[in-house]
Protein backbone atom coordinates (compact mmCIF):
# COMPACT_ATOMS: atom_id res chain seq x y z
CA UNK A 1 0.00 0.00 0.00
CA UNK A 2 2.64 2.80 1.10
CA UNK A 3 5.93 1.06 -0.87
CA UNK A 4 8.28 3.45 -1.89
CA UNK A 5 8.95 3.70 -5.78
CA UNK A 6 11.79 4.49 -7.98
CA UNK A 7 11.71 6.51 -10.55
CA UNK A 8 14.68 8.46 -11.87
CA UNK A 9 16.35 5.92 -14.18
CA UNK A 10 13.72 3.30 -14.79
CA UNK A 11 11.20 4.47 -17.36
CA UNK A 12 8.48 2.13 -15.14
CA UNK A 13 7.76 1.89 -11.59
CA UNK A 14 9.87 -0.70 -9.36
CA UNK A 15 9.67 -1.64 -5.92
CA UNK A 16 12.75 -0.97 -3.43
CA UNK A 17 11.20 -1.65 -0.49
CA UNK A 18 13.24 -5.03 0.28
CA UNK A 19 17.06 -5.68 0.50
CA UNK A 20 16.23 -7.59 -2.58
CA UNK A 21 15.92 -4.14 -4.85
CA UNK A 22 18.75 -2.67 -3.14
CA UNK A 23 21.17 -2.98 -5.99
CA UNK A 24 18.02 -1.73 -8.64
CA UNK A 25 17.59 1.16 -5.96
CA UNK A 26 21.03 2.48 -6.11
CA UNK A 27 21.67 5.99 -7.74
CA UNK A 28 17.79 6.25 -8.23
CA UNK A 29 15.45 8.22 -5.94
CA UNK A 30 12.22 7.35 -4.44
CA UNK A 31 8.85 9.49 -4.51
CA UNK A 32 6.99 9.13 -1.23
CA UNK A 33 3.39 8.64 -2.83
CA UNK A 34 1.59 5.68 -1.68
CA UNK A 35 0.72 3.36 -4.38
CA UNK A 36 -2.78 2.57 -4.31
CA UNK A 37 -3.75 -1.45 -4.70
CA UNK A 38 -5.09 -2.92 -7.33
CA UNK A 39 -5.27 -1.57 -11.29
CA UNK A 40 -6.21 2.20 -10.49
CA UNK A 41 -3.72 4.13 -12.51
CA UNK A 42 -1.40 6.67 -10.57
CA UNK A 43 -0.93 9.76 -12.93
CA UNK A 44 2.89 11.19 -13.12
CA UNK A 45 1.60 14.62 -12.00
CA UNK A 46 0.49 13.45 -8.65
CA UNK A 47 3.84 11.69 -7.23
CA UNK A 48 6.03 13.52 -5.22
CA UNK A 49 9.65 12.26 -5.23
CA UNK A 50 11.94 12.78 -2.57
CA UNK A 51 14.94 14.84 -4.38
CA UNK A 52 11.91 17.71 -5.04
CA UNK A 53 11.75 18.32 -1.36
CA UNK A 54 12.95 20.80 0.44
CA UNK A 55 14.50 19.20 3.31
CA UNK A 56 17.00 16.30 3.74
CA UNK A 57 14.97 12.89 3.67
CA UNK A 58 16.39 9.36 4.69
CA UNK A 59 13.61 6.04 4.96
CA UNK A 60 15.07 2.99 6.04
CA UNK A 61 12.92 -0.55 5.78
CA UNK A 62 12.57 -3.08 8.23
CA UNK A 63 15.37 -4.33 8.82
CA UNK A 64 16.68 -0.88 9.29
CA UNK A 65 18.95 -0.63 5.43
CA UNK A 66 18.59 2.92 3.79
CA UNK A 67 16.06 3.06 0.66
CA UNK A 68 15.74 6.01 -0.18
CA UNK A 69 18.69 9.10 0.05
CA UNK A 70 17.55 12.30 -1.37
CA UNK A 71 19.60 15.13 -2.62
CA UNK A 72 19.28 17.50 0.44
CA UNK A 73 20.11 14.70 2.34
CA UNK A 74 23.47 14.11 0.17
CA UNK A 75 24.34 17.79 0.39
CA UNK A 76 23.67 18.04 4.36
CA UNK A 77 25.74 14.67 5.16
CA UNK A 78 28.79 14.83 2.09
CA UNK A 79 27.32 11.07 1.20
CA UNK A 80 26.85 9.87 -2.03
CA UNK A 81 23.21 8.69 -2.48
CA UNK A 82 24.57 5.49 -4.68
CA UNK A 83 26.84 4.24 -1.62
CA UNK A 84 24.99 4.44 1.11
CA UNK A 85 21.67 3.11 -0.27
CA UNK A 86 21.74 -0.90 0.85
CA UNK A 87 23.53 0.10 4.46
CA UNK A 88 22.54 0.48 7.46
CA UNK A 89 21.35 3.88 8.45
CA UNK A 90 22.70 3.64 12.13
CA UNK A 91 26.00 3.15 10.28
CA UNK A 92 25.71 5.75 7.46
CA UNK A 93 24.58 8.17 9.92
CA UNK A 94 25.82 7.86 13.23
CA UNK A 95 23.97 10.52 15.51
CA UNK A 96 24.78 12.19 18.56
CA UNK A 97 23.27 14.06 21.06
CA UNK A 98 24.88 16.97 22.62
CA UNK A 99 26.36 15.14 25.63
CA UNK A 100 28.30 12.76 23.06
CA UNK A 101 25.60 9.98 23.57
CA UNK A 102 24.53 7.61 21.03
CA UNK A 103 21.30 8.62 19.19
CA UNK A 104 19.99 5.17 18.14
CA UNK A 105 21.06 3.31 21.13
CA UNK A 106 18.71 6.03 23.49
CA UNK A 107 15.88 5.65 20.89
CA UNK A 108 16.33 2.07 20.05
CA UNK A 109 13.65 2.92 17.71
CA UNK A 110 13.18 -0.84 15.99
CA UNK A 111 12.88 -2.00 19.37
CA UNK A 112 11.02 0.64 21.59
CA UNK A 113 7.90 1.26 22.52
CA UNK A 114 5.05 0.03 20.13
CA UNK A 115 2.75 3.11 20.33
CA UNK A 116 5.68 5.41 19.30
CA UNK A 117 4.37 7.38 15.75
CA UNK A 118 7.21 9.77 15.85
CA UNK A 119 10.33 11.97 17.45
CA UNK A 120 9.97 15.85 17.38
CA UNK A 121 12.44 17.71 15.46
CA UNK A 122 16.03 18.33 17.88
CA UNK A 123 19.97 18.89 17.31
CA UNK A 124 22.04 15.96 16.54
CA UNK A 125 25.29 16.00 15.62
CA UNK A 126 27.20 13.85 12.53
CA UNK A 127 30.84 12.98 13.13
CA UNK A 128 32.75 15.99 13.03
CA UNK A 129 30.40 18.06 14.84
CA UNK A 130 27.68 18.82 12.11
CA UNK A 131 25.13 19.62 13.73
CA UNK A 132 21.52 18.86 12.17
CA UNK A 133 17.80 19.04 12.89
CA UNK A 134 17.02 15.58 13.12
CA UNK A 135 12.77 14.64 12.81
CA UNK A 136 11.36 10.75 12.86
CA UNK A 137 8.61 9.11 12.12
CA UNK A 138 7.56 5.37 12.13
CA UNK A 139 5.72 3.54 9.34
CA UNK A 140 4.10 0.78 10.92
CA UNK A 141 1.93 -2.48 10.49
CA UNK A 142 -1.74 -1.80 10.08
CA UNK A 143 -3.55 -3.61 12.66
CA UNK A 144 -6.89 -5.57 11.12
CA UNK A 145 -10.28 -4.86 12.68
CA UNK A 146 -10.95 -6.69 15.37
CA UNK A 147 -7.49 -8.49 15.71
CA UNK A 148 -6.20 -8.55 19.51
CA UNK A 149 -3.97 -5.50 19.92
CA UNK A 150 -0.72 -7.00 19.62
CA UNK A 151 2.75 -4.94 18.92
CA UNK A 152 3.11 -3.22 15.65
CA UNK A 153 6.56 -3.89 13.74
CA UNK A 154 8.35 -1.05 12.02
CA UNK A 155 8.15 -1.48 8.72
CA UNK A 156 10.14 1.66 7.63
CA UNK A 157 11.79 4.81 9.48
CA UNK A 158 11.25 8.38 7.46
CA UNK A 159 14.05 10.88 8.79
CA UNK A 160 14.01 14.27 7.84
CA UNK A 161 17.52 16.37 7.52
CA UNK A 162 17.30 20.23 7.90
CA UNK A 163 20.79 22.51 8.33
CA UNK A 164 21.18 23.92 11.24
CA UNK A 165 22.45 27.40 9.68
CA UNK A 166 18.48 28.62 9.61
CA UNK A 167 18.17 28.64 13.33
CA UNK A 168 21.49 29.87 14.36
CA UNK A 169 21.39 33.00 12.82
CA UNK A 170 17.78 33.31 13.89
CA UNK A 171 18.90 33.00 17.61
CA UNK A 172 21.95 35.26 16.49
CA UNK A 173 19.37 37.87 15.53
CA UNK A 174 17.23 37.39 18.64
CA UNK A 175 20.15 37.82 20.64
CA UNK A 176 21.16 40.85 18.77
CA UNK A 177 17.78 42.20 19.50
CA UNK A 178 18.20 41.52 22.57
CA UNK A 179 21.26 43.17 23.01
CA UNK A 180 19.91 45.73 21.36
CA UNK A 181 16.64 46.64 23.43
CA UNK A 182 18.58 46.02 26.70
CA UNK A 183 21.44 49.22 25.59
CA UNK A 184 18.60 51.32 24.11
CA UNK A 185 16.50 51.01 27.60
CA UNK A 186 19.33 51.22 30.12
CA UNK A 187 19.97 54.88 29.28
CA UNK A 188 16.30 56.53 29.09
CA UNK A 189 15.72 54.06 32.14
CA UNK A 190 18.62 55.24 33.79
CA UNK A 191 17.57 59.27 33.61
CA UNK A 192 14.11 58.35 34.20
CA UNK A 193 15.07 56.80 37.90
CA UNK A 194 17.53 59.45 38.40
CA UNK A 195 15.45 62.56 37.58
CA UNK A 196 12.87 60.82 39.73
CA UNK A 197 14.79 59.92 42.74
CA UNK A 198 17.14 63.45 42.72
CA UNK A 199 13.64 65.11 42.70
CA UNK A 200 11.57 63.41 45.54
CA UNK A 201 14.79 63.72 47.77
CA UNK A 202 15.75 67.37 47.25
CA UNK A 203 12.54 69.08 45.78
CA UNK A 204 12.90 72.17 47.98
CA UNK A 205 16.65 73.07 46.65
CA UNK A 206 15.56 73.01 42.70
CA UNK A 207 14.04 76.01 40.83
CA UNK A 208 11.11 76.07 39.14
CA UNK A 209 13.22 76.46 35.89
CA UNK A 210 14.98 73.58 37.01
CA UNK A 211 12.48 71.53 37.96
CA UNK A 212 11.00 71.77 34.43
CA UNK A 213 14.10 70.55 32.72
CA UNK A 214 14.39 67.55 34.76
CA UNK A 215 10.52 66.95 34.58
CA UNK A 216 10.96 67.86 30.34
CA UNK A 217 14.13 64.96 30.32
CA UNK A 218 11.86 62.32 31.84
CA UNK A 219 9.35 62.91 29.91
CA UNK A 220 11.07 62.64 26.53
CA UNK A 221 13.04 59.87 28.04
CA UNK A 222 9.97 57.89 28.50
CA UNK A 223 8.63 58.58 24.68
CA UNK A 224 11.70 57.33 23.68
CA UNK A 225 11.00 53.72 25.70
CA UNK A 226 7.50 54.07 24.17
CA UNK A 227 8.69 54.39 21.06
CA UNK A 228 11.23 51.33 21.13
CA UNK A 229 8.67 49.17 22.83
CA UNK A 230 6.23 50.08 19.60
CA UNK A 231 9.00 49.47 17.50
CA UNK A 232 9.21 45.90 18.90
CA UNK A 233 5.67 45.10 18.75
CA UNK A 234 5.78 46.24 15.03
CA UNK A 235 9.17 43.32 14.62
CA UNK A 236 6.79 41.04 16.54
CA UNK A 237 3.86 41.26 13.55
CA UNK A 238 5.75 41.56 10.68
CA UNK A 239 7.64 38.23 11.70
CA UNK A 240 4.62 36.78 13.06
CA UNK A 241 2.55 37.92 10.25
CA UNK A 242 -0.04 39.29 12.32
CA UNK A 243 0.13 43.01 10.64
CA UNK A 244 -3.30 44.16 10.29
CA UNK A 245 -3.85 46.97 7.65
CA UNK A 246 -7.08 48.98 8.64
CA UNK A 247 -8.09 50.65 5.62
CA UNK A 248 -9.83 54.40 5.43
CA UNK A 249 -9.71 57.15 2.60
CA UNK A 250 -6.70 58.37 3.14
CA UNK A 251 -5.07 62.04 1.67
CA UNK A 252 -1.07 60.90 1.27
CA UNK A 253 -0.10 64.16 0.57
CA UNK A 254 -1.80 65.83 3.59
CA UNK A 255 -0.39 63.08 5.76
CA UNK A 256 3.29 64.12 4.14
CA UNK A 257 2.20 67.69 5.24
CA UNK A 258 1.58 66.90 8.58
CA UNK A 259 4.87 64.72 8.96
CA UNK A 260 6.82 67.59 7.97
CA UNK A 261 5.02 70.71 10.40
CA UNK A 262 5.85 68.04 13.00
CA UNK A 263 9.51 67.79 12.43
CA UNK A 264 9.69 71.89 12.25
CA UNK A 265 7.36 71.83 15.40
CA UNK A 266 10.26 69.88 17.03
CA UNK A 267 12.89 72.15 15.63
CA UNK A 268 14.05 71.88 12.48
CA UNK A 269 14.03 74.49 9.56
CA UNK A 270 11.08 74.75 7.30
CA UNK A 271 13.32 75.47 4.69
CA UNK A 272 14.83 71.91 5.34
CA UNK A 273 11.52 70.50 3.75
CA UNK A 274 9.42 70.42 0.49
CA UNK A 275 6.18 68.46 -0.85
CA UNK A 276 5.80 67.62 -5.09
CA UNK A 277 2.64 66.32 -5.70
CA UNK A 278 2.06 65.35 -9.33
CA UNK A 279 -1.52 65.93 -10.68
CA UNK A 280 -4.17 62.68 -10.87
CA UNK A 281 -3.89 60.62 -8.03
CA UNK A 282 -6.47 57.99 -7.40
CA UNK A 283 -8.46 57.80 -4.28
CA UNK A 284 -6.36 55.54 -1.54
CA UNK A 285 -7.53 53.59 0.79
CA UNK A 286 -4.79 53.01 3.02
CA UNK A 287 -3.90 52.54 6.76
CA UNK A 288 -3.95 56.36 8.11
CA UNK A 289 -1.55 55.56 10.97
CA UNK A 290 0.79 52.93 8.98
CA UNK A 291 1.33 55.83 6.10
CA UNK A 292 2.11 58.07 8.94
CA UNK A 293 4.39 55.95 10.58
CA UNK A 294 6.09 54.89 6.81
CA UNK A 295 6.55 58.29 6.15
CA UNK A 296 7.62 59.89 9.58
CA UNK A 297 10.82 56.94 9.29
CA UNK A 298 11.81 57.60 6.22
CA UNK A 299 11.69 61.47 7.17
CA UNK A 300 13.61 61.00 9.84
CA UNK A 301 16.34 58.62 8.25
CA UNK A 302 16.94 61.43 5.55
CA UNK A 303 17.44 64.04 8.35
CA UNK A 304 19.38 61.90 10.26
CA UNK A 305 21.70 60.46 7.81
CA UNK A 306 21.10 62.64 5.14
CA UNK A 307 21.84 66.37 4.30
CA UNK A 308 20.47 69.25 2.58
CA UNK A 309 16.06 69.60 1.72
CA UNK A 310 14.36 67.01 2.10
CA UNK A 311 11.78 66.31 -0.48
CA UNK A 312 8.85 64.12 -0.47
CA UNK A 313 7.24 63.62 -3.88
CA UNK A 314 3.83 61.75 -4.12
CA UNK A 315 2.88 60.46 -7.60
CA UNK A 316 0.52 58.35 -9.47
CA UNK A 317 1.16 54.95 -10.36
CA UNK A 318 -0.28 52.25 -12.72
CA UNK A 319 0.57 48.61 -11.44
CA UNK A 320 0.48 46.73 -14.33
CA UNK A 321 2.79 46.88 -16.90
CA UNK A 322 1.26 48.38 -20.77
CA UNK A 323 -1.56 50.25 -19.24
CA UNK A 324 -2.42 53.66 -21.43
CA UNK A 325 -1.12 57.01 -20.26
CA UNK A 326 -5.92 57.40 -20.67
CA UNK A 327 -6.09 54.50 -18.01
CA UNK A 328 -7.05 55.39 -14.66
CA UNK A 329 -3.88 55.37 -11.91
CA UNK A 330 -4.11 52.46 -9.72
CA UNK A 331 -1.48 52.85 -7.07
CA UNK A 332 0.47 55.77 -5.75
CA UNK A 333 4.29 56.16 -5.61
CA UNK A 334 5.99 58.53 -2.56
CA UNK A 335 9.74 58.74 -3.08
CA UNK A 336 11.48 60.50 -0.06
CA UNK A 337 15.13 62.05 -1.36
CA UNK A 338 18.06 63.87 0.14
CA UNK A 339 20.93 66.04 -0.83
CA UNK A 340 23.46 64.11 1.07
CA UNK A 341 26.14 61.72 0.06
CA UNK A 342 23.65 58.86 -0.60
CA UNK A 343 23.93 55.11 -0.06
CA UNK A 344 26.47 52.80 -1.80
CA UNK A 345 25.44 50.44 -4.18
CA UNK A 346 27.04 47.53 -2.12
CA UNK A 347 24.90 48.88 1.17
CA UNK A 348 21.77 49.43 -0.28
CA UNK A 349 20.97 45.49 -0.76
CA UNK A 350 21.10 45.83 3.40
CA UNK A 351 19.32 48.70 4.52
CA UNK A 352 16.21 46.99 5.32
CA UNK A 353 17.58 44.65 7.28
CA UNK A 354 17.15 44.49 11.11
CA UNK A 355 20.13 46.63 12.88
CA UNK A 356 21.00 48.31 9.92
CA UNK A 357 22.78 51.86 10.75
CA UNK A 358 23.61 53.94 8.61
CA UNK A 359 26.77 56.42 8.87
CA UNK A 360 25.63 60.14 8.99
CA UNK A 361 25.79 61.38 5.12
CA UNK A 362 25.72 64.93 5.76
CA UNK A 363 28.41 65.69 7.87
CA UNK A 364 28.79 66.53 11.35
CA UNK A 365 25.05 68.97 10.84
CA UNK A 366 23.27 65.49 11.64
CA UNK A 367 25.20 63.99 13.62
CA UNK A 368 23.58 65.06 16.90
CA UNK A 369 20.52 62.80 16.01
CA UNK A 370 21.86 59.09 17.38
CA UNK A 371 21.90 56.15 15.79
CA UNK A 372 18.73 54.97 16.65
CA UNK A 373 18.00 51.02 17.17
CA UNK A 374 18.69 49.98 13.10
CA UNK A 375 14.65 49.01 13.09
CA UNK A 376 13.20 51.85 11.36
CA UNK A 377 13.86 50.80 7.88
CA UNK A 378 12.82 47.23 8.65
CA UNK A 379 9.53 48.19 10.01
CA UNK A 380 9.21 50.64 7.00
CA UNK A 381 9.96 47.68 4.59
CA UNK A 382 7.65 45.37 6.15
CA UNK A 383 4.24 48.06 6.48
CA UNK A 384 4.77 48.70 2.66
CA UNK A 385 4.42 45.06 2.27
CA UNK A 386 1.37 45.01 4.64
CA UNK A 387 -0.37 47.24 2.06
CA UNK A 388 0.44 44.46 -0.64
CA UNK A 389 3.53 47.24 -2.31
CA UNK A 390 7.19 47.46 -2.64
CA UNK A 391 9.86 50.05 -1.84
CA UNK A 392 13.62 50.35 -3.07
CA UNK A 393 16.54 52.96 -2.37
CA UNK A 394 18.14 54.33 -5.12
CA UNK A 395 20.70 57.46 -6.24
CA UNK A 396 18.35 60.73 -6.42
CA UNK A 397 18.08 62.49 -9.66
CA UNK A 398 19.95 65.51 -7.85
CA UNK A 399 22.02 62.92 -5.54
CA UNK A 400 21.75 61.80 -2.84
CA UNK A 401 19.49 58.80 -1.41
CA UNK A 402 15.62 58.38 -2.39
CA UNK A 403 13.86 55.58 -0.66
CA UNK A 404 11.07 54.80 -3.57
CA UNK A 405 7.85 53.19 -2.34
CA UNK A 406 4.59 52.31 -3.85
CA UNK A 407 1.22 50.92 -2.94
CA UNK A 408 -1.63 49.71 -4.55
CA UNK A 409 -4.61 52.30 -4.12
CA UNK A 410 -6.69 49.93 -2.23
CA UNK A 411 -10.35 49.87 -1.64
CA UNK A 412 -12.96 49.55 1.41
CA UNK A 413 -12.73 46.04 1.43
CA UNK A 414 -9.20 45.99 0.81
Amino acid sequence: MDELISSRKSSAPQLAGTPANHEAAKGQVSAISPLPEGPVPVPAGSLVFADDLPDGVVVADETGRIVVFNRVAARLTSLDPAEVIGKFVFDVLPLRDAEGRDWWLCADPYHGLPTRTRHPERSLYLPGGTEILVSVGYVRDQRPKGSPRRPRAVRKLVISLRGAQQRERLERSRAELVSTVAHELRSPLTSVKGFTATLLNKWGRFTDDQKRVMLETVNADADRVTRLITELLDVSRIESGRMEVHRQLVDVPDRARKIMAGRVAAGDAEDRFRLDVLGGLPETWLDADKIDQILGNLVENAVRHGAGIVTIVVEPAHLEDGKGPAASPDAVIVSVRDQGEGIAPDVASRVFRQFWRGKPRGGSRTSRHGGGTGLGLYIVKGLVEAHGGTIGVRRAPGGGAEFRFIVPAGTTAG
